[in-house]
């Protein structure tokens, strides 16, 4: 708790200093402001912690799947009746209000797979039981995705980790970190022949080293080599046919932000520039320039932990990734303790998404992961989503205070 409300107060601290304007006089209360409606939020979601911590524990796996299905029943009705903002349908309006339900997907889908797993006969080395899994952790990311928000639709791809833990094969996550370097390899090799010839050489290595060769086992390296090849073969087509102008430019950021420092390298060139300008113990509280004189977008929200390297610098950078680590990792324990796997999986599951919104938030504002919309957790501006990580991490608590009643399956 200590944790939780220490990031939340810090990360309410930089949103005001990423609005504030010295020459209007402002107040971090001021309620047309965001650190002000920042505030607001944290006040209300004193009132969700509260309701969680009075209900009965065993509500949150008796409703498990209830609770999934008015998320995904949310999801689709987001689709078709929310108007269009910055690029995506991923709000509902209730008067001045605005809700973003992809937010509160995560902790919903976190307690169907825990439920699901806690499920009487459930084991993960199945594979009827993995494709229900991926269905269920599937469903809001397609849905998500028909919004127009592929950034938190990644998310979902993090409960493979959860899987992961609780006994699957760690082939698939061999396989993604596989995929993920080809796929780079190959946009950052212009010239696809040499990643062909690489392909053929190891191939050719494997082979050779193989102990009793068969036409069996030579037959599956060649085919490995060849759909390794069809992937790099296809990276072009996705990029150019498949993905969005939008999600194309930051793909090139990634790959190359000096290209085009004044168009698609912006965000990430500006970025580090504040970042860096901050030195080792930073500009001072609401000193900073970049910050400003609004040279990075979106400050307060995808880009808050530029607030922090340009006014606190390299120390204050270094508290806030600290301060994050900890929460995680506290969260890691917490889990493992517990004797009922509903509340380890769903621990394992808090744990992994919070770890994903931290990672890349961090890395996209350095330019090492695109640009993809992610809030930082707790810290950056936004109802939806400070109530939406409140609920995942104060459902853990109260399920870790009755951790000795629960009898185990």
């Amino acid at each position: 708790m200590i944790l939780f409300m220490s990031i939340a107060f810090l990360g309410w601290l930089n949103i005001f200093a990423a609005v504030y304007d010295e020459s209007a006089n402002q107040s971090i209360f001021d309620m047309t402001l965001n650190s002000g409606r920042q505030l607001f939020f944290m006040a209300s979601s004193i009132i969700l912690i509260i309701a969680i911590m009075v209900v009965d524990f065993k509500f949150y796996d008796t409703f498990a799947y209830i609770i999934y299905g008015v998320v995904i029943f949310l999801l689709i009705l987001v689709v078709f009746v929310a108007r269009e903002i910055s690029g995506a349908n991923s709000w509902l309006e209730i008067g001045p209000l605005r809700l973003q339900p992809s937010e509160f997907a995560k902790f919903a889908t976190a307690l169907a797979v825990a439920k699901y797993m806690d499920s009487a006969g459930f084991r993960m080395d199945r594979l009827s039981k993995q494709i229900v899994l991926f269905i269920i952790i599937g469903l809001p990311a397609i849905l998500i995705i028909a919004q127009g928000d592929t950034g938190t639709a990644l998310v979902y791809s993090v409960f493979v980790l959860v899987f992961f833990r609780e006994g699957m094969s760690p082939m698939l996550l061999i396989l993604g970190v596989a995929a993920a370097i080809i796929f780079v390899l190959t946009l950052l090799v212009p010239n696809h022949l040499y990643l062909y010839i690489g392909i053929a050489a190891t191939a050719a290595v494997i082979i050779l080293f193989i102990k009793k060769r068969t036409f069996k086992k030579i037959g599956l390296v060649l085919a490995g080599a060849l759909i390794i090849a069809g992937v790099i073969r296809s990276v072009d087509y996705v990029i150019s046919d498949v993905l969005r102008p939008h999600q194309q430019n930051r793909i090139k950021a990634l790959i190359n932000p000096d290209a085009d420092p004044l168009g698609y390298g912006w965000n990430v060139t500006q970025s580090k520039i504040a970042i860096g300008s901050g030195g080792f113990a930073g500009k001072g509280f609401l000193k900073g320039t970049q910050t400003k004189f609004d040279f990075v977008p979106e400050q307060s929200t995808d880009f808050i932990f530029c607030t922090i390297g340009e006014e606190h610098g390299w120390f204050g950078s270094l508290l806030t990734i600290s301060l994050f680590v900890t929460l995680i990792l506290r969260i890691i324990y917490i889990s493992e303790r517990q004797k009922w796997r509903f509340a380890r999986v769903y621990g394992y599951s808090v744990a992994c998404i919070i770890f994903f919104h931290f990672a890349v938030n961090i890395g996209m504002t350095i330019g090492l992961f695109p640009v993809i919309g992610i809030p930082l957790p707790l810290f950056s501006y936004g109802g939806s989503s400070l109530w939406g990580f409140a609920i995942l991490v104060f459902i853990l608590l109260k399920l870790d205070s009755h951790r000795m009643q629960v009898l185990v399956r």
